[in-house]
């Protein structure tokens, strides 16, 4: 009969609990992780709490693309030699990040910072889709470009939304399936997202 587990200082318990709050971190990583910071990497510790803790007052939402940014307007917003015209709708700041290290897009964003997901309880509403309406109905865009994921949810978010803007004067295309199905933007190659870009079809 294996020995029980210790019982665990209760500051050392939250940051176990903290650490499993992060994606695809489970008990046991979340465990390894905490040990090596606070017996290997201290002042890496101390480095990650004041990061965490100044990102998370610091950082506010775009008022243009909803990305995280410390002004008002982020610098891809503010930028006069974007496209105004164009406006690409994407999940997360990682996708908007991978869309711009393709290098073929010079257009702006709209980032959800999520995805519809009826089941997990995310509805349109949780999207907060009312300020995204307003966003495209902005009168200089004119092709609004669906980025979502190729997952289930991120092809569910993409035809809701083509739906509600199909009866505006915009054009709506979405990214060509150079992007494998199943797959999320954060982890395709950036000359795959460009040739997915460059041959968007219309929804």
């Amino acid at each position: 009969m294996s020995d029980p587990q210790l019982p665990e200082p209760e500051p050392l318990r939250a940051l176990i609990d903290a650490l499993r709050r992060l994606p695809g971190v489970g008990e046991r990583t979340a465990r390894r992780m905490a040990y090596h910071l606070l017996q290997h990497d201290l002042a890496g510790a101390s480095q990650l709490g004041v990061a965490l803790e100044r990102a998370s007052k610091m950082l506010l939402h775009c008022e243009s693309c909803n990305s995280f940014s410390e002004t008002a307007l982020c610098q891809i917003c503010a930028s006069s030699r974007r496209d105004p015209s164009l406006l690409c709708i994407v999940e997360t700041p990682a996708d908007q990040n991978m869309v711009e290290s393709s290098h073929g897009y010079r257009g702006l964003y709209y980032v959800l910072m999520g995805r519809l997901a009826p089941i997990e309880g995310v509805g349109p509403n949780e999207l907060q889709f009312e300020r995204l309406i307003k966003r495209v109905s902005d009168e200089h865009v004119r092709e609004v470009i669906l980025a979502t994921n190729f997952t289930a949810e991120g092809e569910t978010t993409a035809h809701y939304l083509a739906e509600i803007l199909r009866n505006r004067d915009i054009k709506v295309t979405r990214l060509a399936r150079g992007v494998p199905a199943g797959s999320e933007l954060e982890y395709v190659d950036a000359s795959t997202i460009a040739w997915a870009l460059q041959e968007r079809r219309d929804t």
